[in-house]
């Protein structure tokens, strides 16, 4: 796996592609007075689905777009695959692009062959030639996955990327990421503000507090995750804790 240095890094300071899809060291981040990060650290292992938890504000979005070459006002050591994909909140897709056009935007010769296997493994495959305009937000999202996965990441960073959709199409795209994820087989950093999700999905959840992770916990429960287990609710519990939530409270924050 080809690492991409996005700033400062000493090869003996982070640990090998072979061992970390991301290794991130005393990264900090600045918007003026305010600190956003704060010499965070952070690992991530290949293959390995993180989510990452936090009140709005804490700087969850900032270290997403740092990992993905979007800001490079930063200090600290940085190392991320070259091959990396994000999928936002909002699908982006160029409405002046048919679906397929989209999928392969910025890739070289704009396969449509490629564009159209990517549409079939979401389930849209049937909407190649439509316009962007004419999908519901279940399929622009999927539109927008297809199009992160085109590109074979290493790593695939989801910034809250179901959060406006509606409950049922929600549950469904969840299922769909964990399908792929698993089929594909890359490192995911996931940013969501719902813990229930976090803990169906991931094999760690991080909180992040005052610009620093300040709680990785494993997800050691078995796959597909039941959110009636009684450990799924003590793990769920512990992290509204940890958000100072209450434990009756709602499930996103």
């Amino acid at each position: 796996m080809a690492t991409g240095i996005q700033r400062g890094v000493s090869p003996g300071h982070v640990p090998s592609a072979a061992r970390s899809a991301v290794s991130v060291r005393s990264l900090s981040r600045r918007f003026g007075a305010r600190d956003v990060l704060q010499e965070l650290d952070l690992d991530i292992a290949p293959g390995e689905f993180v989510a990452l938890l936090g009140a709005s504000g804490c700087g969850k979005s900032t270290l997403l777009r740092i990992l993905a070459d979007l800001d490079r006002e930063f200090t600290g050591d940085v190392e991320v695959p070259f091959r990396r994909a994000v999928a936002f909140q909002a699908p982006r897709l160029l409405p002046w692009k048919k679906v397929w056009r989209n999928v392969v935007l910025g890739l070289p010769g704009g396969d449509r062959k490629r564009a159209v296997d990517a549409l079939e493994e979401v389930g849209i495959g049937h909407r190649a030639e439509q316009w962007p305009k004419v999908l519901s937000g279940g399929e622009a999202q999927r539109a927008s996955l297809a199009r992160a996965l085109v590109r074979e990441p290493d790593l695939l960073l989801l910034d809250e990327p179901f959060a406006a959709l509606d409950a049922l199409t929600r549950i469904k795209a969840q299922e769909l990421v964990g399908e792929l994820w698993q089929r594909h087989g890359c490192a995911v950093l996931l940013v969501t503000h719902d813990v229930e999700e976090a803990v169906l999905l991931s094999d760690r959840v991080l909180v992040m507090k005052d610009g620093i992770i300040a709680h990785d916990e494993v997800i050691d429960l078995p796959r597909p995750r039941d959110v009636a287990d009684p450990a799924f609710a003590r793990i769920r519990g512990q992290l509204l804790d940890w958000l100072g939530v209450r434990h009756g409270a709602e499930r996103t924050i």
